[in-house]
């Protein structure tokens, strides 16, 4: 699919879908949102594909939703356009392939979510990373008041977006919002790298454990413990699961076949 607003490529097992308003510093329109939710749903379809990379073309990551699109909203328009992002970015979290968000600058309002809904984050020293809905009237609709104080806790979530104040990646990642902060030269590569070294792995495993994670910190303890339980057993019904034990014990490398 060609795409306006977004570019999709293929690197081998890892896709790389780069936001592409960069005269709008990556704004969350509904064209991109919907185009965003294609090349989403391409990254779960694709089996040569193990692990999708999101970043932005430009100085932005994604500068928060396209006010000028959103400022006339009523509230049956608003409830609309909180479904599509609220819908797009659980499916993120859904699919079992792991997505990395490659933070190249500006990550706000609906870019920092979006962020926060992938399952690894890796920051340029050059970004800035917030939530400043309600200095505009509004809150974070994405999931950004409820993801954000399961990666840094209540308080310094509440403190965030009752100030709208930005961090810089160094904070972010020493408050753990993001894994991982590096100089923007390095930004894709280690990304890249990152997503290459899952993408080694078995990938059923991976989005088996995936899925233990994120199920399993919406329940209690036991429950989480079955649902972990429930997967690995799973693991073991698999290919891969015979061919990284066999290769472990035959002291070569495995070959996962996905299967």
């Amino acid at each position: 699919m060609e795409y306006e607003n977004l570019i999709y490529e293929k690197q081998g097992q890892v896709a790389v879908i780069t936001l592409n308003r960069p005269k709008a510093l990556n704004a969350l329109n509904d064209v991109l949102l919907r185009e965003l939710a294609d090349a989403v749903e391409a990254v779960a379809a694709d089996e040569d594909v193990r692990v999708a990379v999101i970043t932005g073309a430009g100085k932005a990551f994604a500068a928060g939703a396209d006010i000028d699109y959103m400022k006339d909203f009523n509230p049956i328009q608003a409830m609309a356009y909180m479904e599509q992002g609220q819908s797009l970015y659980r499916r993120i979290e859904k699919i079992r392939k792991p997505f990395i968000a490659a933070i190249n600058g500006f990550a706000l309002g609906g870019g920092c979510e979006l962020t926060m809904a992938c399952d690894i984050r890796i920051a340029s020293t050059k970004a800035k990373i917030g939530l400043p809905e309600v200095g505009l009237g509004i809150f974070p609709g994405f999931g950004g008041t409820q993801r954000m104080p399961r990666l840094i806790g209540d308080a310094l979530a509440k403190e965030l977006i009752f100030t709208t104040r930005q961090v810089n990646g160094q904070e972010a990642k020493e408050i753990g919002l993001v894994n991982r902060v590096v100089e923007p030269e390095e930004l894709m590569s280690t990304a890249l790298e990152m997503a290459n070294v899952i993408a080694g792995k078995a990938p059923i495993a991976v989005g088996l454990a995936k899925d233990a994670i994120n199920r399993g910190r919406q329940v209690d303890i036991d429950d989480a413990m079955s649902i972990e339980a429930a997967n690995d057993c799973l693991a073991f019904s698999t290919e891969d699961q015979k061919e990284g034990m066999h290769a472990f014990v035959e002291k070569r490398p495995p070959v996962f076949k996905n299967k």
